[in-house]
């Protein structure tokens, strides 16, 4: 049995999506939880300011002796997973494969979604893996701005959020999609509206779930798991800027039971 937590990182608050996701199937295993709030977002930073980061914060995860880390940020995946896997010598996993790969189980036609910020979208890391694991599947791709405001403004089931929803989302209905793959940590909030505006006949794919999935498996193969041992498990949060917006607006992610983080100067870790 390894006591070891599990690291977990984002650029801010949507990552507590992944989070949750890993305690609820995982309830016996410690986790350590950084979001970088001090650098959102991600999505609009170039490539090697993002890998930058990305090592600063699975450094800071190592402090804690974590036995895996999962970027739980798609444009951190998109763009830092290799560099990470590469100076790390535990497992790093991100949510990009996870969910392309229940994206491939789940269609029947091979016509796939994605929607994610404009970061994730611009690197083709999606449909690069989808592509990957079928050469003949069809994606289709577009970028939501609006949906990570919507999220943290709590505007879940709105008007204004079927309006913009349908603006996003119309185009895919002419590519006549069956499965959608949600490639933000945020946008599982809005599968409600998401749903709704595409239809019954589009399957939804939640990153955060596969990616816990993904997590336990890895975990089982390397004899890594932690089993009960009649402790209370430890769930660390950390943050690199306003704590007080951190739970105001992650309770939305995680439920009225998220604790206070710490705050710490993530500029000062070495990577």
């Amino acid at each position: 049995m390894n006591k070891s937590p599990i690291g977990v990182f984002d650029s801010g608050i949507g990552g507590l999506t992944v989070l949750k996701a890993i305690i609820e199937l995982m309830p016996f295993e410690d986790t350590v939880y950084l979001g970088d709030t001090a650098r959102v977002p991600y999505g609009t930073k170039s490539e090697a300011t993002v890998v930058r980061y990305s090592l600063q914060n699975a450094a800071f995860l190592r402090s804690f002796g974590v036995k895996l880390i999962v970027a739980a940020c798609n444009t951190a995946s998109a763009y830092a997973l290799g560099p990470l896997q590469e100076a790390l010598d535990i497992p790093v996993i991100g949510v990009i494969e996870p969910g392309s790969a229940a994206a491939l189980s789940a269609t029947d036609s091979g016509k796939i979604g994605v929607i994610g910020t404009e970061g994730t979208i611009s690197s083709r890391a999606y449909r690069d893996v989808i592509k990957a694991g079928n050469p003949q599947a069809q994606v289709s791709e577009r970028a939501c701005p609006l949906f990570v405001p919507l999220v943290e403004e709590g505007f879940l089931s709105t008007e204004a959020t079927d309006i913009i929803a349908t603006h996003y989302l119309g185009e895919f209905k002419d590519h006549n999609i069956d499965t959608l793959v949600l490639g933000c940590t945020h946008y599982p909030l809005l599968k409600e509206t998401i749903s709704r505006v595409m239809g019954k006949g589009v399957r939804l794919i939640d990153s955060a779930e596969a990616t816990a999935t993904e997590v336990k498996r890895l975990l089982v193969e390397k004899n890594l798991e932690k089993c009960e041992d009649g402790k209370a498990t430890e769930h660390r949060f950390f943050v690199t800027d306003s704590p007080s917006r951190f739970v105001s607006v992650g309770r939305i992610f995680f439920g009225d039971h998220l604790p206070a983080p710490k705050q710490i100067d993530i500029s000062k870790q070495d990577n």
